[in-house]
């Protein structure tokens, strides 16, 4: 009998969400795409690293500063795990540099190039003078460090130069810095060159500190502890507490420096008297620093023949008219796949209620609604005009914080009623509520999702979004909000579950369920993450009573398959392409119903430590989608790695007599469909919709 609990089975979560960037990476590599789409995938890559450093390297660094000597299910203990990091990151750091200068090498055959201030010609030089005096001169910062100018706090992804002087005069030698404000530009855009601005500002030293002349410089990027830790029973205004904590975030530890090219160790040594960076967290870089500024190359409008073209997503039936959403579901349940199916249904379902004289009221929980949020200013219109508008609005929202406090006061000012949040938990769940009179009766009309209330991410994202006026499914919803906004220690719904009280349970019965049919049974799992060591356990066991275990976990995957007599019937895949995969939906055979959707990953903070939804998928229509969305991407042999027993992953070999991208191949038959719209019956239409992935 093996011991289910031994850390040999279990793979590091650090690692794993490691290895996850690292197929991010390889996209940048892959000489198949066109070129700003490599770089966009570099920018996605640095920006990952970025946010994993901020946040779950200062976790470890906290928890080893703490003296926790033991995490996780395979039991490395926080030092060994930020040694493996550093290892990892200081081997990948080589490859991150060829694939970029591979890629500006390339780039430069189609007239687009990045030089150094040194490499322009002397006309390009005279417009980048005038640039400087313009528009850099007044905003940046030298700052001398010396007995009388301390040393300055360096805020979270401060970048700057490090510089050391001679004074003209004494010959004396000084250092200091120059910090650059984010309100710059990270490049100068002469035509189709572009000028780190590093490079400039080092060319004019002496303006900055009149009287010295440059010996030597390098540009540097710091990366602090961005975790906001928020003691809700001491915090009588929780806004208050939390715009603290914003301001907090600037200051906290820094956890990584990354230096230039042209660091030696006299500027490291002075850089680092003063910061105390551990060495091992110092990274050098024959390339330029912040690869997420890649976004702005990437974003050159005259290049866009080196993108891949972007796709507009389609309105299909029923959605495909003017008639209301409410007149729709009336009819029929829906079930949208983003992005090739637009988000706009769900935007008009709020705007329409907005308006909508009957509609009586509106509640909806906001987790990452973006900037300038359609959804929100129609939330704000409705409250203006005397609806009864309720919003959860989850301020702790990671990075998204700032956002949210503008959305929670707004909506606030407005005569919305604002709950922000449930002590001691995130609210995680995607759902909206309305309202509606019709005729002497109430009718209620539901969204839950997968994604987030963003009109912007639900292009790029996929996700699902299921829309319907079922009793059975809009009275859980209305449970469900009578929860966020009451006193409730149960919380318990009857045809939803909810973390985290029920969702965890339910996902274990029907893990267990299946494993008592054995060779019958079958699971598809379609998740972001999957971390939670009773879960992983669960499928073991189902594993070794035959199973077939088919999970997509497009990152962090603790769980290792193929493993005789444990996990030789599971196989894991992960995803990566043209959109992010964000979708959750779960298929168990033996199940009624066989099809669920959720707002949650199978991880321990969204089953255990969060507000999230699970929703059974009884609608036969929308139920046959979704197993075909899974099967799709069960067979993708383009965009598809697996998993193995070792931790690492391996590319699909791609078929070349019968490629399948799923991403692509949902593309082609959304357009397809919509190009019938015009010319075919609307039956047929229907019929062609339906099969929206099985045909593919």
């Amino acid at each position: 009998m093996l011991n289910l609990k031994d850390p040999k089975y279990y793979l590091n979560r650090e690692l794993s969400w490691l290895q996850f960037n690292t197929r991010v990476l390889h996209q940048a590599q892959d000489e198949a795409l066109p070129l700003l789409e490599r770089l966009k995938f570099l920018a996605i890559y640095g920006t990952n690293l970025d946010e994993f450093y901020m946040i779950r390297v200062a976790g470890l660094k906290k928890l080893f500063t703490a003296g926790v000597i033991v995490s996780g299910a395979d039991r490395l203990t926080p030092l060994q795990q930020l040694r493996e990091i550093r290892k990892y990151l200081h081997q990948e750091k080589q490859v991150v540099e060829y694939t970029l200068i591979n890629i500006f090498r390339e780039l430069e055959k189609e007239n687009l190039f990045i030089k150094e201030y040194q490499e322009v010609s002397v006309k390009e030089k005279r417009t980048l003078d005038e640039y400087f005096n313009t528009y850099i001169y007044p905003v940046i910062v030298p700052i001398a460090v010396d007995a009388t100018h301390p040393f300055p706090h360096l805020n979270n992804l401060s970048f700057g130069v490090i510089v050391q002087l001679r004074d003209t005069e004494t010959q004396e030698i000084r250092f200091g810095l120059i910090r650059v404000p984010r309100m710059l530009s990270r490049f100068i855009e002469l035509d189709n060159v572009y000028v780190p601005v590093e490079t400039l500002v080092a060319e004019h030293v002496s303006d900055l500190f009149p009287g010295f002349e440059l010996i030597k410089y390098s540009s540097f990027r710091v990366t602090r502890n961005a975790d906001i830790t928020i003691e809700e029973e001491e915090a009588d205004d929780f806004m208050e507490i939390l715009e603290e904590g914003l301001r907090l975030r600037k200051r906290g530890e820094m956890v990584r420096l990354e230096l230039g090219s042209n660091a030696d160790e006299d500027l490291i040594n002075f850089f680092n008297r003063h910061t105390n960076v551990f060495k091992e967290d110092i990274y050098y870089f024959n390339t330029w620093l912040n690869l997420g500024s890649l976004w702005q190359i990437v974003g050159n409008k005259n290049f866009a023949q080196l993108t891949v073209p972007l796709y507009k997503p389609r309105n299909l039936p029923p959605f495909d008219t003017d008639e209301s959403v409410f007149s729709v579901l009336d009819k029929r349940d829906v079930l949208l796949y983003h992005p090739y199916e637009s988000f706009d249904p769900i935007t008009r379902l709020i705007q329409q209620a907005a308006k909508d004289p009957d509609v009586f009221a509106i509640r909806m929980t906001l987790y990452r609604a973006g900037a300038n949020s359609p959804i929100v200013n129609a939330l704000t219109s409705a409250a203006e005009s005397g609806k009864q508008v309720t919003v959860m609005v989850e301020l702790k929202a990671r990075f998204d914080e700032e956002n949210n406090l503008i959305w929670a006061k707004q909506l606030e000012q407005s005569g919305a009623h604002v709950i922000f949040g449930i002590k001691g938990f995130k609210v995680h769940a995607k759902a909206a509520l309305v309202t509606k009179r019709v005729g002497d009766t109430l009718k209620q009309y539901a969204h839950i999702g997968t994604g987030n209330y963003n009109a912007t991410t639900a292009k790029i994202y996929t996700d699902t979004s299921y829309l319907t006026c079922n009793e059975e499914i809009v009275n859980d919803v209305t449970r469900f909000f009578h929860f966020l906004t009451g006193f409730s220690k149960k919380g318990k719904l009857n045809r939803l579950y909810m973390a985290p009280t029920q969702m965890k349970p339910k996902l274990l019965s029907m893990i267990q369920n299946e494993a008592k049919m054995q060779k019958e049974g079958h699971i598809i799992v379609k998740v972001n993450s999957l971390v939670d060591e009773d879960v992983i356990r669960a499928l073991y066991k189902a594993s070794q009573a035959g199973v077939k275990v088919e999970l997509i976990v497009r990152g962090i995957c603790c769980l290792k398959p193929g493993i005789k007599d444990l996990s030789e019937n599971i196989r894991v895949i992960s995803i990566i392409g043209k959109y992010l995969e964000h979708a959750r939906i779960f298929y168990f055979k033996h199940a009624s119903p066989q099809i669920y959707i959720s707002s949650a990953d199978w991880m321990p903070r969204n089953l255990i430590r969060r507000i999230e939804l699970l929703t059974g998928i009884s609608d036969k229509a929308s139920a046959a989608k979704l197993l075909q969305i899974l099967q799709l991407q069960c067979n993708d042999n383009v965009l598809a790695y697996e998993l193995k027993d070792d931790g690492g992953y391996t590319k699909i070999p791609t078929n070349k007599a019968k490629k399948i991208n799923n991403q692509r191949l949902i593309e082609t038959h959304t357009e397809k469909v919509h190009k019938a719209l015009k010319k075919e019956n609307p039956n047929y239409v229907e019929q062609l919709a339906t099969r929206l992935f099985k045909e593919s």
